[in-house]
């Protein structure tokens, strides 16, 4: 046995030897690893009632999920409900707003979307402030883009372009 050992390491040289140590070492990574971690995901989605058509469940989720959407945006207030509000928030923060520039933009279907072009001015602070209230008390409000500007490094003002969107759906 051993002198047959000697013969194939000798004829298979040492790229060979490297080969069948790193094939080997595949078929004990996937019998000691893999299987066993299959074997687990398939316990965990037997108790979790996962089934193996996930398209058919995602499909019929997208009604109920695109429903409670509709649900969510659906609020009582109107458009200038929500921009009294976040002037009120931009009072309360301290934060100076400015002219803004308003475009309604139809998004298809039941949603409508009133996209707000907001330049301001006040601390960098102050700006996260009111950005952290306004988003978090219009629940309607989405942060598309923010532009920060100094004049000078030692100047605590910033200006600010917000660009945002209150995503309404059509009554």
């Amino acid at each position: 046995m051993r002198q047959h050992l000697y013969r194939l390491r000798h004829e298979l040289g040492a790229t060979g030897v490297a080969a069948v140590v790193l094939f080997i070492g595949a078929a004990l990574f996937m019998m000691f690893v893999l299987q066993p971690l299959k074997e687990r995901n398939r316990v965990l989605e037997a108790r979790a009632g996962i089934g193996r058509d996930l398209g058919a469940v995602q499909s019929a989720n997208a009604a109920e999920k695109l429903g409670a959407l509709y649900q969510y945006l659906e609020k009582p207030e109107a458009t200038t409900d929500w921009l009294a509000k976040l002037y009120a928030i931009g009072r309360a923060t301290g934060v100076e707003l400015q002219s803004a520039s308003y475009k309604t933009q139809d998004a298809g279907g039941r949603l409508q979307r009133y996209e707000i072009v907001l330049p301001l001015n006040g601390s960098y602070t102050q700006m996260r402030e009111f950005l952290k209230r306004s988003l978090a008390e219009i629940p309607v409000l989405s942060l598309d883009q923010i532009s920060l500007k100094r004049e000078n490094r030692r100047e605590g003002t910033v200006q600010a372009e917000l660009r945002l969107t209150l995503h309404m759906v059509k009554s």
